[in-house]
């Protein structure tokens, strides 16, 4: 993806605010902690809401691990199939996106423990801001009284992100499900202690001994996007941070 700009919330082509500075912090910060348990109580599902195939592993894979090991029912949803994630490539075309995408989604959550594939929605990637209303009549049908909904922070900085994250709190609002928002993209323009970060409602799961490897795995199935493009130059989409993120023991919600 290119440079992004929401507001205050810039998305550049940096690797943005490292996890040296990160790291120290969130220790020194002693979040809550909440186990898998408490977040997807015995009887409730779990529905994690993906803007781009990848955003299911980077935001609670290893949550999901522990999910898979424990039984509870899980749904993926797969808002849009990432089509747009590599532009003017002649190695990645939107067609060859959108069937390697689904792949490696396919194969990082069996990596996880999960075999049932993503529901795929097969919207615009890139173009979410402009369908709200699709999104949110589109959660409304898919949603069940009681589901937790784990999506993409309302002001992660990206505007697929943001949109999701909005569609899917008006939906969990109309049907009485619960809704955990997850950043993702913040970890990158945020810093220790931003103010613009709601830290006050932040819960910290330790990833346990087979989650986080499995998460770390999963996270490697998605080689379109950790592989430099040689017909555009274009680095990684997935840069080094996001991958050392998803390195981390434990994974931050927003509850």
């Amino acid at each position: 993806m290119g440079v992004v700009m929401d507001g205050d919330r810039l998305i550049d082509q940096g690797e943005g605010t490292p996890e040296s500075d990160w790291l120290p912090w969130l220790d020194a910060a002693s979040l809550p902690s909440v186990t898998a348990e408490v977040l997807v109580p015995a009887g409730a599902r779990a529905v994690v809401v993906a803007p781009h195939p990848d955003d299911e592993v980077l935001s609670v894979g290893g949550l999901l691990a522990q999910l898979a090991e424990s039984d509870r029912e899980v749904c993926v949803i797969a808002v849009t199939d990432g089509t747009a994630s590599h532009p003017g490539s002649s190695r990645w075309t939107p067609a060859d996106l959108g069937h390697a995408r689904a792949l490696e989604s396919r194969r990082a959550l069996a990596l996880l423990g999960l075999l049932q594939p993503p529901l795929r929605l097969g919207l615009p990637d890139g173009r979410l801001s402009e369908m709200r209303s699709v999104l949110e009549d589109k959660f409304l049908n898919l949603l069940r009284p009681g589901d937790v909904v784990f999506t993409t922070w309302r002001l992660d900085g990206h505007p697929d992100h943001e949109a999701t994250g909005h569609a899917s709190a008006h939906a969990a609002r109309h049907v009485g499900a619960r809704l955990v928002e997850v950043p993702v993209w913040a970890w990158h323009w945020a810093a220790p202690g931003d103010p613009r970060v709601p830290w006050a409602g932040a819960r910290r799961l330790q990833l346990d001994a087979n989650a986080l490897p499995r998460k770390i795995r999963a996270t490697l199935a998605f080689q379109s996007q950790l592989q430099p493009d040689d017909t555009t130059g274009a680095q990684p989409i997935l840069r080094a941070s996001t991958v050392a993120r998803a390195r981390r023991p434990f994974e931050v919600f927003f509850t």
